[in-house]
């Protein structure tokens, strides 16, 4: 009863601060993109305050958040992890399915900060965009992020990685630092178990690797550190 309760009293707290912050924060639209990210922020800290304070759930960061133009790969349990990673990361662009951006208010914030659209229909073109958007992004000495399933995953689920991720990191020819977590043991759809949530940025790939060597590498590490997270 206690857990229900709690939960339910942050996804108040959480409907509330995302709705007056989005009305408030509107005209920054038409600021510069600066602006949106630091909104983006505080959104970000405001909502993982609730969550600490009403749900009792706190994270811990293990090893050193990457600097400047790189590709972080990150395994996605939760929305918990697009937040997380938004503050440890410095201004970076996520990956995500172009369908997001027509959600009112969310996806105009998201296509303001710059997130990367993919159009997962569009075959070699929407490769060809993906990957003029995210040079870009590493031309600016900002980080590019991307969930390389795809989707979000239940703790101790079938890996199933895309190879969308390895097409950026052959293009870009940059270093991929991999990321293993946990968030999915306590952020559970609408249950919030206590606890803390461990995100670990891990040993990077250095560029070069050939594709089936890379997508080998990135899931061997990712898996075996997100196994060592779990209960």
């Amino acid at each position: 009863m206690i857990l229900w309760l709690r939960s339910a009293l942050f996804l108040l707290w959480f409907v509330l601060v995302t709705t007056i912050l989005s009305l408030i924060f509107l005209p920054v639209l038409i600021l510069p993109r600066a602006a949106t990210v630091s909104l983006a922020r505080i959104w970000s800290h405001v909502t993982l305050w609730g969550l600490k304070v009403l749900a009792g759930i706190d994270f811990e960061i293990r090893g050193r958040p990457p600097k400047g133009p790189v590709l972080v790969a990150s395994k996605h349990m939760s929305m918990w992890d697009t937040l997380a990673l938004y503050l440890a990361l410095d201004q970076p662009a996520t990956v995500l399915k172009r369908e997001l951006l027509r959600i009112p208010f969310y996806g105009w914030f998201l296509w303001k900060s710059t997130a990367i659209a993919v159009d997962r229909a569009g075959g070699a073109r929407a490769l060809r965009e993906m990957s003029n958007a995210a040079k870009k992004v590493l031309a600016e000495g900002r980080p590019i992020l991307i969930f390389p399933e795809g989707t979000r995953k239940k703790p101790g689920a079938a890996p199933d990685y895309k190879p969308g991720v390895a097409a950026l990191y052959a293009l870009l020819d940059v270093a991929c630092v991999p990321v293993a977590l946990n968030s999915g043991v306590y952020w559970t759809g609408f249950l919030k178990r206590p606890g803390t949530i461990t995100l670990q940025f891990l040993e990077p790939i250095e560029p070069g690797l050939k594709r089936d060597a890379f997508m080998t590498l990135l899931e061997q590490r990712i898996e075996a550190a997100t196994a060592a997270l779990l209960p």
